[in-house]
């Protein structure tokens, strides 16, 4: 009788720490919040010019598939980190951009709110120091060399898409495990 407790025990704490991560934010409005911010990217794409330049920075897919190995709180904790990224990078000068300030503005306090509610499900965590200084790349050799332009700001419009949705996976991952 005792093991049989015992092993019930285990079991009920194997399943509430593969749980604990789980809050409600992020099985009800995660999706809701990257949908919006994917749509509000493709609307911005509506509003700029085409481009023909690469960016100059290669995106990161090595930190993507460690991210995408890690631990649940890492997962959360990387996609955290890259949505406060996105957040300082389209607060830099995007004037010459096309884009609609009120679509930027709201893109801007979707992105914001996905962040925080992410944050809310799991404690502090530690910062990428290679994925810091994937966008200080971005900023200084694609904006700034490129004098914050239309193109150039076009270039990050596409890059942040393709970060929205890896980061999209590595949460909605998490989702279908638990």
């Amino acid at each position: 009788m005792l093991s049989r407790t015992l092993l019930l025990c285990l079991l009920a704490a194997a399943f509430s720490t593969g749980s604990s991560l789980r809050c409600k934010w992020m099985d009800h409005k995660f999706r809701q919040c990257s949908e919006n911010c994917l749509n509000l990217l493709e609307t911005m794409a509506n509003n700029s010019t085409n481009t023909t330049g690469h960016a100059a920075v290669t995106f990161p897919t090595d930190l993507y598939s460690q991210a995408s190995k890690a631990s649940a709180e890492d997962k959360v904790g990387f996609t955290v980190q890259v949505l406060e990224e996105v957040v300082v990078l389209f607060e830099e000068d995007h004037s010459s951009a096309s884009w609609e300030q009120v679509t930027v503005e709201n893109f801007l306090s979707v992105v914001t709110r996905q962040a925080e509610g992410l944050r809310s499900c799991t404690g502090s965590h530690k910062k990428n120091k290679k994925l810091q200084m994937y966008f200080k790349r971005l900023s200084r050799h694609v904006l700034e060399q490129m004098d914050h332009s239309a193109e150039s700001w076009e270039l990050i419009r596409k890059q942040i898409k393709t970060h929205l949705m890896r980061t999209d996976l590595l949460i909605s991952s998490l989702l279908t495990v638990n």
